[in-house]
């Protein structure tokens, strides 16, 4: 079984935690491990996440950041702390479980039986499917998907699901090294960051980068990302913007 990290990125998220669901994700797949990263929740996330660390001391580790730092970064430091435990296969998914634990399965069977380097879970409503999502999140979702793939140059669905994940190596590692220039929107920066690579450091192949359509997803209440995050988000595809064209002239 080849192992596997997921980080979970959790801000106040004590009413919302499912611990059986959570702990189902290492119960259920021997070479998963969890690392929850506590962004300087100010309820009793905290208590709960060491709750489920006793409860699984070798399974589950808890990464508390002293002060909110915004999901991006709370993601960002999740991923150089599991990348640092040298498992093959690193990603990182919602702690509401947005993306049930089922789901979150298959995508890593697909991840460790397949040639993909990235895998990104994507929302799409199809015959046969469950994708539970109000319309003014999907045609937000559209529009950030839109503007994603005009500023990386690639026909991606959905850049905002938060379910992904990743050989660990190189090309990781440099797209994870510098924090993340938006709080909301760094799943756009971190895709462009992979593909364009650095100075001494291979991009991704593109055919190596995989979108697996869900089969199930539910928009769950109480998300952290109200109109005004949204807005800034907006305006922060921008900034993503003009940094990957930098990033790309110093590329070559």
């Amino acid at each position: 079984m080849t192992t596997t990290t997921l980080v979970i990125p959790c801000y106040n998220e004590a009413s919302r935690l499912d611990e059986a669901a959570l702990l189902s994700l290492a119960d259920d797949d021997d070479g998963a491990h969890l690392l929850f990263v506590d962004d300087g929740s100010t309820d009793g996330t905290g208590d709960r996440l060491r709750a489920l660390k006793t409860r699984r001391p070798e399974q589950v580790k808890v990464l508390t950041l002293e002060q909110n730092q915004g999901k991006a970064e709370a993601v960002r430091r999740g991923l150089l702390g599991a990348m640092a435990g040298g498992d093959p296969i690193v990603g990182y998914v919602d702690a509401d479980l947005a993306t049930p634990p089922v789901e979150i399965r298959r995508l890593l069977r697909i991840m460790r039986t397949g040639p993909a380097t990235v895998l990104l879970a994507s929302r799409v409503s199809l015959l046969g499917r469950s994708i539970e999502r109000s319309p003014a999140r999907h045609y937000l979702g559209r529009v950030f998907a839109s503007a994603a793939s005009f500023i990386l140059k690639l026909n991606v669905y959905d850049t905002q699901c938060g379910a992904k994940f990743f050989r660990n190596g190189p090309a990781l590692a440099a797209a994870v090294a510098t924090p993340f220039l938006s709080r909301w929107a760094f799943d756009i920066e971190l895709l462009g960051r992979l593909v364009i690579g650095g100075p001494d450091v291979a991009p991704v192949d593109l055919d190596r980068i995989v979108e697996e359509p869900l089969l199930i997803w539910r928009d769950v209440g109480g998300s952290k990302l109200g109109p005004a995050h949204m807005a800034k988000a907006a305006l922060d595809v921008a900034r993503i913007g003009r940094d990957l064209a930098q990033r790309r002239t110093r590329r070559g």
